[in-house]
Protein backbone atom coordinates (compact mmCIF):
# COMPACT_ATOMS: atom_id res chain seq x y z
CA UNK A 1 0.00 0.00 0.00
CA UNK A 2 1.31 3.43 -0.67
CA UNK A 3 2.14 6.43 1.35
CA UNK A 4 -1.37 8.07 -0.35
CA UNK A 5 -3.25 4.76 0.51
CA UNK A 6 -2.08 4.41 4.23
CA UNK A 7 -2.59 7.83 4.97
CA UNK A 8 -6.37 8.30 3.58
CA UNK A 9 -7.07 4.67 5.07
CA UNK A 10 -5.69 5.84 8.55
CA UNK A 11 -7.57 8.91 8.45
CA UNK A 12 -10.90 7.47 7.62
CA UNK A 13 -10.24 4.37 10.47
CA UNK A 14 -9.64 7.19 13.15
CA UNK A 15 -12.68 8.72 11.92
CA UNK A 16 -16.10 8.18 13.66
CA UNK A 17 -19.18 8.14 12.01
CA UNK A 18 -22.90 8.81 13.46
CA UNK A 19 -25.92 7.29 11.90
CA UNK A 20 -27.37 10.99 12.08
CA UNK A 21 -24.59 12.72 10.67
CA UNK A 22 -24.13 10.05 7.99
CA UNK A 23 -27.92 10.49 6.88
CA UNK A 24 -27.86 14.35 7.43
CA UNK A 25 -24.70 13.76 4.75
CA UNK A 26 -26.49 11.84 2.27
CA UNK A 27 -29.31 14.37 1.80
CA UNK A 28 -27.42 17.45 1.77
CA UNK A 29 -25.09 16.10 -0.99
CA UNK A 30 -27.61 14.37 -3.38
CA UNK A 31 -29.62 17.78 -3.05
CA UNK A 32 -26.91 19.85 -4.12
CA UNK A 33 -26.55 17.49 -7.41
CA UNK A 34 -30.26 17.64 -7.95
CA UNK A 35 -30.25 21.05 -8.38
CA UNK A 36 -26.96 21.18 -10.79
CA UNK A 37 -28.45 18.45 -13.34
CA UNK A 38 -32.28 19.63 -12.75
CA UNK A 39 -30.75 22.84 -14.23
CA UNK A 40 -28.06 21.43 -16.48
CA UNK A 41 -31.30 19.17 -17.91
CA UNK A 42 -33.46 22.29 -18.12
CA UNK A 43 -31.62 23.77 -20.59
CA UNK A 44 -31.07 20.96 -22.71
CA UNK A 45 -34.98 20.37 -22.78
CA UNK A 46 -35.83 23.66 -23.38
CA UNK A 47 -33.25 24.46 -26.21
CA UNK A 48 -35.74 24.14 -29.24
CA UNK A 49 -37.50 26.63 -27.19
CA UNK A 50 -35.03 29.06 -25.98
CA UNK A 51 -33.16 29.09 -29.31
CA UNK A 52 -35.12 31.47 -30.97
CA UNK A 53 -35.97 34.03 -27.88
CA UNK A 54 -32.18 34.62 -28.51
CA UNK A 55 -30.87 33.49 -31.48
CA UNK A 56 -32.62 34.21 -34.08
CA UNK A 57 -32.29 32.59 -37.42
CA UNK A 58 -33.74 32.02 -40.81
CA UNK A 59 -31.93 29.10 -40.33
CA UNK A 60 -33.20 26.88 -36.62
CA UNK A 61 -30.16 24.21 -36.70
CA UNK A 62 -27.93 27.53 -36.60
CA UNK A 63 -29.83 28.91 -33.94
CA UNK A 64 -30.30 25.59 -32.20
CA UNK A 65 -26.29 25.54 -32.28
CA UNK A 66 -25.65 28.48 -31.01
CA UNK A 67 -28.20 27.87 -28.14
CA UNK A 68 -25.99 24.13 -27.58
CA UNK A 69 -22.88 26.31 -27.97
CA UNK A 70 -23.76 28.65 -25.53
CA UNK A 71 -24.56 25.34 -23.12
CA UNK A 72 -21.10 24.04 -24.17
CA UNK A 73 -19.51 26.98 -23.06
CA UNK A 74 -20.97 26.93 -19.74
CA UNK A 75 -19.11 23.53 -19.10
CA UNK A 76 -15.89 25.15 -20.41
CA UNK A 77 -15.81 27.24 -17.58
CA UNK A 78 -16.12 24.56 -14.87
CA UNK A 79 -12.21 24.07 -14.47
CA UNK A 80 -12.22 26.92 -13.46
CA UNK A 81 -14.85 26.77 -11.06
CA UNK A 82 -13.12 23.14 -10.02
CA UNK A 83 -9.85 24.58 -9.31
CA UNK A 84 -11.64 27.52 -7.10
CA UNK A 85 -14.04 25.62 -4.79
CA UNK A 86 -11.50 22.47 -4.69
CA UNK A 87 -9.10 24.85 -3.02
CA UNK A 88 -11.67 25.88 -1.11
CA UNK A 89 -12.88 22.32 -0.27
CA UNK A 90 -9.19 21.15 0.90
CA UNK A 91 -7.98 24.18 2.65
CA UNK A 92 -11.13 25.62 4.55
CA UNK A 93 -13.79 22.57 4.57
CA UNK A 94 -16.06 20.55 2.66
CA UNK A 95 -18.96 22.01 3.93
CA UNK A 96 -18.24 25.84 3.09
CA UNK A 97 -17.65 24.42 -0.39
CA UNK A 98 -20.45 22.88 -0.73
CA UNK A 99 -22.59 25.86 1.09
CA UNK A 100 -20.90 28.31 -1.92
CA UNK A 101 -21.30 26.04 -4.97
CA UNK A 102 -25.24 26.12 -4.52
CA UNK A 103 -25.96 29.49 -3.74
CA UNK A 104 -24.32 30.44 -6.34
CA UNK A 105 -25.88 27.96 -8.81
CA UNK A 106 -29.25 28.78 -7.11
CA UNK A 107 -28.28 32.80 -8.27
CA UNK A 108 -27.10 31.43 -12.00
CA UNK A 109 -29.78 29.47 -12.63
CA UNK A 110 -32.88 31.89 -11.07
CA UNK A 111 -31.64 34.42 -13.03
CA UNK A 112 -32.03 32.95 -16.27
CA UNK A 113 -35.35 32.63 -16.13
CA UNK A 114 -35.79 36.43 -15.44
CA UNK A 115 -33.74 37.30 -18.28
CA UNK A 116 -35.01 39.61 -21.48
CA UNK A 117 -35.33 38.47 -24.69
CA UNK A 118 -33.90 39.29 -28.06
CA UNK A 119 -36.81 41.08 -29.03
CA UNK A 120 -36.59 42.90 -25.94
CA UNK A 121 -33.19 44.25 -25.36
CA UNK A 122 -31.29 42.85 -28.63
CA UNK A 123 -27.56 41.17 -28.54
CA UNK A 124 -27.67 42.07 -24.92
CA UNK A 125 -30.05 39.29 -24.23
CA UNK A 126 -27.55 36.77 -25.72
CA UNK A 127 -24.64 38.27 -23.84
CA UNK A 128 -26.46 38.06 -20.70
CA UNK A 129 -27.21 34.25 -20.79
CA UNK A 130 -23.86 33.49 -21.87
CA UNK A 131 -22.92 35.32 -18.00
CA UNK A 132 -25.51 32.69 -16.51
CA UNK A 133 -24.80 30.43 -17.88
CA UNK A 134 -20.61 30.92 -17.04
CA UNK A 135 -21.97 31.67 -13.89
CA UNK A 136 -23.90 28.75 -13.39
CA UNK A 137 -20.89 26.21 -15.01
CA UNK A 138 -18.51 27.94 -12.55
CA UNK A 139 -20.22 27.20 -9.35
CA UNK A 140 -21.31 23.33 -11.15
CA UNK A 141 -17.13 22.68 -10.97
CA UNK A 142 -17.22 22.23 -7.49
CA UNK A 143 -20.79 21.06 -7.14
CA UNK A 144 -20.47 16.94 -8.04
CA UNK A 145 -17.15 17.03 -6.74
CA UNK A 146 -18.23 18.60 -3.91
CA UNK A 147 -20.89 15.98 -3.35
CA UNK A 148 -18.98 12.98 -4.64
CA UNK A 149 -16.04 13.92 -1.69
CA UNK A 150 -18.53 14.67 0.91
CA UNK A 151 -20.39 11.47 0.70
CA UNK A 152 -16.98 9.26 0.11
CA UNK A 153 -15.45 11.01 3.52
CA UNK A 154 -19.24 10.98 5.16
CA UNK A 155 -19.65 6.92 4.99
CA UNK A 156 -18.23 4.83 6.77
CA UNK A 157 -15.48 3.05 5.04
CA UNK A 158 -17.43 -0.88 4.33
CA UNK A 159 -20.44 1.39 3.04
CA UNK A 160 -18.82 3.94 0.59
CA UNK A 161 -19.56 1.90 -2.59
CA UNK A 162 -23.11 1.26 -1.66
CA UNK A 163 -23.77 4.53 -0.65
CA UNK A 164 -22.00 6.33 -3.59
CA UNK A 165 -25.27 5.80 -5.22
CA UNK A 166 -26.86 8.62 -3.34
CA UNK A 167 -25.10 11.15 -5.23
CA UNK A 168 -25.61 10.26 -8.79
CA UNK A 169 -29.68 9.16 -7.38
CA UNK A 170 -29.45 13.43 -7.12
CA UNK A 171 -28.73 13.87 -10.24
CA UNK A 172 -30.80 11.72 -12.28
CA UNK A 173 -33.50 12.87 -9.79
CA UNK A 174 -32.72 16.24 -11.39
CA UNK A 175 -32.78 15.40 -14.84
CA UNK A 176 -36.15 13.81 -14.32
CA UNK A 177 -37.73 16.24 -12.18
CA UNK A 178 -36.29 18.90 -15.77
CA UNK A 179 -38.56 16.61 -17.64
CA UNK A 180 -41.60 16.21 -15.79
CA UNK A 181 -41.77 20.02 -15.10
CA UNK A 182 -40.51 21.00 -18.71
CA UNK A 183 -43.29 18.69 -19.55
CA UNK A 184 -46.09 19.24 -17.80
CA UNK A 185 -45.51 23.19 -18.60
CA UNK A 186 -45.59 22.37 -22.19
CA UNK A 187 -48.75 20.13 -22.13
CA UNK A 188 -50.74 22.91 -20.61
CA UNK A 189 -49.52 26.13 -22.17
CA UNK A 190 -49.70 26.60 -25.68
CA UNK A 191 -47.01 26.84 -28.20
CA UNK A 192 -46.78 30.67 -28.17
CA UNK A 193 -47.03 30.73 -24.14
CA UNK A 194 -44.22 28.53 -24.28
CA UNK A 195 -42.33 31.03 -26.39
CA UNK A 196 -43.37 33.64 -24.53
CA UNK A 197 -42.92 32.61 -20.73
CA UNK A 198 -43.70 29.01 -20.23
CA UNK A 199 -40.08 28.31 -20.79
CA UNK A 200 -38.61 30.51 -18.01
CA UNK A 201 -41.20 28.88 -15.19
CA UNK A 202 -38.21 25.69 -14.88
CA UNK A 203 -35.72 27.77 -14.21
CA UNK A 204 -38.06 29.87 -11.61
CA UNK A 205 -38.26 26.56 -9.47
CA UNK A 206 -34.49 27.05 -8.99
CA UNK A 207 -35.62 29.58 -6.34
CA UNK A 208 -37.35 26.86 -3.87
CA UNK A 209 -34.85 23.92 -4.62
CA UNK A 210 -31.88 26.13 -3.44
CA UNK A 211 -33.20 27.37 -0.33
CA UNK A 212 -34.23 24.20 0.59
CA UNK A 213 -30.46 23.08 -0.39
CA UNK A 214 -29.06 25.92 1.71
CA UNK A 215 -31.58 24.87 4.60
CA UNK A 216 -30.58 20.95 4.29
CA UNK A 217 -26.49 21.99 3.80
CA UNK A 218 -25.88 24.52 6.56
CA UNK A 219 -27.36 21.89 9.41
CA UNK A 220 -24.21 19.60 8.45
CA UNK A 221 -21.03 19.43 9.80
CA UNK A 222 -17.81 18.68 7.57
CA UNK A 223 -16.58 15.22 7.14
CA UNK A 224 -14.74 13.03 10.10
CA UNK A 225 -11.90 12.98 7.79
CA UNK A 226 -11.79 16.30 7.35
CA UNK A 227 -11.82 17.22 10.63
CA UNK A 228 -10.21 14.44 11.53
CA UNK A 229 -7.53 16.40 9.95
CA UNK A 230 -7.94 19.99 10.97
CA UNK A 231 -7.35 18.87 14.28
CA UNK A 232 -4.27 17.07 13.53
CA UNK A 233 -2.92 20.49 11.38
CA UNK A 234 -2.22 17.98 8.14
CA UNK A 235 -4.21 20.51 5.71
CA UNK A 236 -2.71 21.56 2.55
CA UNK A 237 -1.52 25.05 1.80
CA UNK A 238 -1.39 24.46 -1.92
CA UNK A 239 -3.59 21.53 -2.87
CA UNK A 240 -3.35 22.24 -6.69
CA UNK A 241 0.63 22.01 -7.08
CA UNK A 242 0.25 18.81 -4.56
CA UNK A 243 -1.95 17.29 -7.30
CA UNK A 244 -0.11 18.13 -9.90
CA UNK A 245 3.43 16.94 -8.60
CA UNK A 246 2.35 14.03 -6.71
CA UNK A 247 -1.24 12.79 -8.27
CA UNK A 248 -0.40 13.35 -11.81
CA UNK A 249 -1.51 9.21 -13.13
CA UNK A 250 -4.33 9.62 -11.23
CA UNK A 251 -5.20 12.98 -12.53
CA UNK A 252 -5.29 11.58 -15.91
CA UNK A 253 -6.94 8.27 -15.02
CA UNK A 254 -10.12 11.07 -13.75
CA UNK A 255 -9.98 12.72 -16.86
CA UNK A 256 -10.46 9.75 -18.89
CA UNK A 257 -12.81 7.99 -16.59
CA UNK A 258 -14.99 11.79 -16.98
CA UNK A 259 -14.89 11.80 -20.78
CA UNK A 260 -16.49 8.44 -20.74
CA UNK A 261 -19.00 9.00 -18.08
CA UNK A 262 -19.56 12.73 -19.03
CA UNK A 263 -19.86 12.17 -22.87
CA UNK A 264 -22.08 9.25 -22.85
CA UNK A 265 -24.41 9.99 -20.53
CA UNK A 266 -24.93 13.94 -20.96
CA UNK A 267 -25.34 13.00 -24.78
CA UNK A 268 -28.06 10.53 -23.49
CA UNK A 269 -30.11 13.05 -21.06
CA UNK A 270 -29.95 16.13 -23.55
CA UNK A 271 -28.88 15.46 -27.19
CA UNK A 272 -31.46 12.36 -27.29
CA UNK A 273 -34.46 14.29 -26.65
CA UNK A 274 -33.43 17.12 -28.96
CA UNK A 275 -32.76 14.06 -31.39
CA UNK A 276 -36.32 13.13 -30.97
CA UNK A 277 -38.21 15.85 -31.32
CA UNK A 278 -35.61 17.96 -33.63
CA UNK A 279 -34.48 15.38 -36.42
CA UNK A 280 -37.08 12.95 -35.88
CA UNK A 281 -40.36 14.45 -35.36
CA UNK A 282 -41.57 13.35 -32.36
CA UNK A 283 -43.99 15.34 -30.45
CA UNK A 284 -42.10 17.70 -27.84
CA UNK A 285 -44.11 16.69 -24.75
CA UNK A 286 -44.29 13.09 -25.43
CA UNK A 287 -40.64 13.34 -25.37
CA UNK A 288 -40.13 15.14 -22.14
CA UNK A 289 -42.81 12.73 -20.55
CA UNK A 290 -40.45 9.42 -22.12
CA UNK A 291 -37.40 11.14 -21.09
CA UNK A 292 -38.17 10.87 -17.47
CA UNK A 293 -39.41 7.67 -17.46
CA UNK A 294 -36.31 6.87 -18.91
CA UNK A 295 -34.60 8.56 -16.11
CA UNK A 296 -36.80 6.79 -13.81
CA UNK A 297 -35.71 3.53 -14.50
CA UNK A 298 -31.87 4.48 -14.15
CA UNK A 299 -32.47 5.63 -10.71
CA UNK A 300 -34.27 2.69 -9.58
CA UNK A 301 -31.26 0.52 -11.50
CA UNK A 302 -28.76 2.56 -8.79
CA UNK A 303 -29.39 0.94 -5.88
CA UNK A 304 -28.88 -2.56 -7.10
CA UNK A 305 -25.42 -1.13 -9.07
CA UNK A 306 -24.53 0.20 -5.36
CA UNK A 307 -25.34 -3.17 -3.98
CA UNK A 308 -23.03 -4.70 -7.06
CA UNK A 309 -20.54 -2.35 -6.28
CA UNK A 310 -19.96 -2.89 -2.87
CA UNK A 311 -19.57 -6.94 -3.71
CA UNK A 312 -18.03 -7.31 -6.65
CA UNK A 313 -16.19 -3.88 -6.38
CA UNK A 314 -16.92 -0.23 -8.22
CA UNK A 315 -13.63 -0.80 -10.79
CA UNK A 316 -15.24 -4.18 -12.53
CA UNK A 317 -19.43 -2.86 -12.30
CA UNK A 318 -17.98 1.01 -13.84
CA UNK A 319 -16.18 -1.79 -16.78
CA UNK A 320 -19.72 -3.46 -17.07
CA UNK A 321 -21.22 -0.23 -17.42
CA UNK A 322 -19.18 1.04 -20.17
CA UNK A 323 -18.83 -1.75 -22.35
CA UNK A 324 -22.31 -1.97 -22.10
CA UNK A 325 -22.83 1.69 -23.23
CA UNK A 326 -20.04 0.72 -26.21
CA UNK A 327 -22.29 -2.32 -27.41
CA UNK A 328 -25.72 -1.05 -27.27
CA UNK A 329 -24.91 3.29 -28.81
CA UNK A 330 -25.21 1.96 -32.37
CA UNK A 331 -28.32 0.12 -32.35
CA UNK A 332 -30.13 2.45 -29.93
CA UNK A 333 -29.47 5.07 -32.19
CA UNK A 334 -30.79 2.67 -34.95
CA UNK A 335 -33.84 2.05 -33.47
CA UNK A 336 -34.69 5.50 -32.34
CA UNK A 337 -35.06 6.23 -36.47
CA UNK A 338 -38.50 3.68 -37.29
CA UNK A 339 -40.51 6.03 -36.48
CA UNK A 340 -42.71 4.85 -33.43
CA UNK A 341 -42.35 6.33 -30.68
CA UNK A 342 -43.20 3.15 -28.44
CA UNK A 343 -39.59 1.79 -30.15
CA UNK A 344 -38.08 4.54 -29.66
CA UNK A 345 -38.84 4.87 -25.68
CA UNK A 346 -37.06 1.09 -25.70
CA UNK A 347 -34.48 2.23 -27.70
CA UNK A 348 -33.74 4.97 -25.30
CA UNK A 349 -34.09 2.77 -22.27
CA UNK A 350 -31.58 0.17 -23.62
CA UNK A 351 -28.97 3.14 -24.33
CA UNK A 352 -29.53 4.60 -20.86
CA UNK A 353 -30.12 1.15 -18.80
CA UNK A 354 -25.56 1.38 -18.45
CA UNK A 355 -25.64 4.86 -16.84
CA UNK A 356 -26.80 3.12 -13.12
CA UNK A 357 -23.76 1.01 -13.44
CA UNK A 358 -21.28 3.74 -14.48
CA UNK A 359 -22.18 6.82 -12.67
CA UNK A 360 -22.65 4.20 -9.75
CA UNK A 361 -19.13 2.86 -9.22
CA UNK A 362 -17.19 5.66 -10.46
CA UNK A 363 -19.02 7.76 -7.33
CA UNK A 364 -17.34 6.00 -5.24
CA UNK A 365 -14.09 5.53 -7.19
CA UNK A 366 -13.34 8.69 -7.87
CA UNK A 367 -12.57 9.57 -4.46
CA UNK A 368 -10.28 6.66 -3.99
CA UNK A 369 -7.96 7.89 -6.38
CA UNK A 370 -6.77 10.42 -3.98
CA UNK A 371 -5.16 10.99 -1.02
CA UNK A 372 -7.86 12.84 1.42
CA UNK A 373 -5.34 15.75 1.42
CA UNK A 374 -5.98 16.78 -2.18
CA UNK A 375 -9.01 14.77 -3.07
CA UNK A 376 -11.36 17.84 -3.60
CA UNK A 377 -9.08 19.32 -5.95
CA UNK A 378 -7.81 16.55 -7.89
CA UNK A 379 -11.65 15.61 -8.81
CA UNK A 380 -12.41 18.73 -9.49
CA UNK A 381 -9.67 18.97 -11.90
CA UNK A 382 -10.05 15.98 -13.18
CA UNK A 383 -13.53 15.92 -13.43
CA UNK A 384 -14.00 18.67 -14.99
CA UNK A 385 -11.52 18.45 -17.95
CA UNK A 386 -13.30 15.03 -18.75
CA UNK A 387 -16.22 16.86 -18.54
CA UNK A 388 -15.45 19.95 -21.23
CA UNK A 389 -13.50 17.61 -23.30
CA UNK A 390 -16.46 15.02 -23.63
CA UNK A 391 -19.32 15.31 -21.41
CA UNK A 392 -20.73 18.82 -21.85
CA UNK A 393 -19.86 19.65 -25.72
CA UNK A 394 -21.64 15.78 -26.36
CA UNK A 395 -24.99 17.43 -27.73
CA UNK A 396 -23.31 20.23 -29.80
CA UNK A 397 -20.65 17.80 -30.93
CA UNK A 398 -23.59 15.15 -32.07
CA UNK A 399 -25.73 18.12 -33.71
CA UNK A 400 -22.77 19.46 -35.42
CA UNK A 401 -22.07 15.42 -36.63
CA UNK A 402 -25.45 15.05 -37.78
CA UNK A 403 -25.78 18.57 -39.85
CA UNK A 404 -22.48 17.65 -41.37
CA UNK A 405 -22.54 14.16 -42.45
CA UNK A 406 -26.17 13.62 -42.63
CA UNK A 407 -26.17 10.70 -40.53
CA UNK A 408 -28.63 10.26 -37.70
CA UNK A 409 -25.99 7.41 -36.62
CA UNK A 410 -23.59 9.06 -36.22
CA UNK A 411 -23.78 10.35 -32.45
CA UNK A 412 -23.04 6.69 -31.70
CA UNK A 413 -19.64 7.12 -32.35
CA UNK A 414 -18.83 9.82 -30.47
CA UNK A 415 -20.62 7.88 -27.55
CA UNK A 416 -18.20 4.45 -28.75
CA UNK A 417 -15.23 6.77 -28.82
CA UNK A 418 -15.33 8.12 -25.09
CA UNK A 419 -16.31 4.83 -24.00
CA UNK A 420 -13.07 3.46 -25.53
CA UNK A 421 -11.16 6.04 -23.97
CA UNK A 422 -12.51 5.13 -20.51
CA UNK A 423 -11.75 1.63 -20.57
CA UNK A 424 -8.53 2.58 -21.64
CA UNK A 425 -8.26 5.13 -18.46
CA UNK A 426 -9.83 2.02 -16.18
CA UNK A 427 -7.26 -0.79 -17.12
CA UNK A 428 -4.63 1.72 -16.09
CA UNK A 429 -6.14 1.75 -12.64
CA UNK A 430 -4.68 -1.17 -9.90
CA UNK A 431 -7.38 -3.84 -9.40
CA UNK A 432 -7.06 -3.08 -5.30
CA UNK A 433 -8.53 0.46 -6.26
CA UNK A 434 -12.03 0.53 -5.70
CA UNK A 435 -12.16 -3.51 -4.98
CA UNK A 436 -15.16 -5.02 -2.65
CA UNK A 437 -15.47 -2.27 -0.35
CA UNK A 438 -18.48 -3.72 1.15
Amino acid sequence: MSATQRSATSGAESATYEPRTVRRAMLAGSLGTLIEYYDFSVYGYLAVVIAPQFFPSEEPAAALLATLAVFATGLVVRPVGGVFFGWLGDRWGRRKALVSSVLCMGVASSATGLLPTYSQIGVTAAVLLLLCRLMQGISTGGESVGAYTYIYESAPPRRRAFLGAVTPIGSNLGFMFAAATAGVISALATKDQMADWGWRLPFLMAVPLTLFCLWARLRIEDTPEFEEAARRADIPTAPIREVLSTHRAALLQSIGLSMAQGGAIFLGLTYIGIHLTSDLGYDSTQVLWLSAGVVLVTVLLMVPAGWLAARFGSRRILMFGLLGFLMTAYPAMMLMDRHNLALAGAAYLLFMLSSAFVQVPAASLWPHLFERRVRFTGMAIGYNIGTVLAGGTAPYIAAFLVQRTGNQLSPAFFVMTVCVIGIGALLTVRKDVGAKMG
